[in-house]
């Protein structure tokens, strides 16, 4: 069975992928969001992360609705003690920004769809350098003290802010960031790795990186002369044309095929030897692509096999 591990200095122990919620909703109706809910909870899975923004860029949607399907799976399910639910807050339009009152009313919204009455880890989503981190770091402490959020989090914001926002809450006594949430993978590595790891690894923040598959480039499936119909695509398809992509493509083959794993296994196995790494999170649109996520658990490279990798991704 896959060992979990500690998130930072939060008490709270997670599955090492934790599986991303932005699809719910948006390109997996509830019903398969459910059987992916499932299917990650059955593999001994308890780390879901989501957003309250996810999905209101889609037609029709107005945000919340991932949040929504999964507190009705939950509720479904009784097993709310049972999982670790991240959830941000600050990006959704109708509550933009990190102003004081905006956290408070975010984070009621939030509870609401999540059908909890505590939610496990609350990111800010991206920073508001208009707001002093005083301000909202002082509201999210009096919501941990009320039992609504067990611990805090951040995701895309400047090492610069991140050190600000930790020397704050060490000054003030008051809830200090346990995890960062940034983006990094084997083609994107630049903006993690340097002086925002440094301030995360010093700070003993726990790394939990978003687009761990670079929207899903890094499950092979996009080779030259193919097409995907996925909603990603387009994103995902542009390491093609990068001398980086082509070369992370060809050592992940190469590893891959060493061990009978899948792609997506190697990349993310990757992603969980890098210093502060807890638990990169990927996303399943169906229960037969959450296999190779889940799988993580059960991979472990050899030293070679990672420095290929990292040679590759440079």
């Amino acid at each position: 069975m896959t060992s979990l591990r500690s998130l930072g200095a939060s008490g709270i122990e997670v599955f090492p992928l934790a599986l991303g919620g932005n699809v719910f909703g948006w390109s997996a109706d509830r019903d398969t969001s459910f059987a992916v809910l499932d299917a990650y909870t059955r593999a001994g899975g308890n780390f879901i992360d989501t957003a309250d923004a996810y999905s209101f860029w889609a037609p029709g949607n107005e945000g919340g609705e991932s949040e929504r399907v999964i507190g009705a799976w939950m509720k479904a399910r009784g097993n709310r003690s049972d999982v670790v639910v991240a959830t941000k807050g600050g990006a959704l339009p109708a509550h933009k920004g990190l102003r004081a009152a905006t956290v408070r009313a975010a984070v009621e919204d939030s509870l609401r769809r999540l059908q909890s009455d505590y939610i496990d880890l609350y990111y800010t989503h991206y920073d508001d350098e208009s707001v002093e981190v005083g301000e909202f770091l002082t509201a999210l402490d009096e919501l941990v003290k009320a039992g609504k959020i067990r611990a805090i989090a951040a995701s895309n914001i400047s090492p610069e802010r991140l050190q600000e926002a930790l020397d704050f809450s060490d000054r003030e006594g008051v809830a200090k960031y346990v995890a960062l949430q940034p983006l990094y993978n084997l083609v994107s590595r630049d903006t993690y790795e340097g002086r925002l790891q440094e301030v995360a690894g010093r700070g003993g923040l726990a790394a939990v990186p978003y687009y761990g598959l670079a929207s899903g480039f890094l499950t092979g499936k996009y080779r030259p002369g193919t097409t995907v119909r996925s909603v990603r695509a387009e994103g995902a398809s542009k390491h093609l044309e990068t001398e980086r992509g082509r070369k992370v493509l060809a050592a992940l083959d190469e590893v891959a095929e060493a061990h009978g794993a899948e792609l997506a296994t190697v990349a993310l196995a990757w992603l969980a030897t890098r210093p502060t790494v807890v638990a990169p999170i990927a996303s399943a649109r169906t229960p037969e692509q959450l296999t190779a996520l889940v799988a993580l658990g059960d991979l472990t490279l050899t030293q070679a096999e990672v420095d290929k990798l990292t040679a590759a991704s440079a």
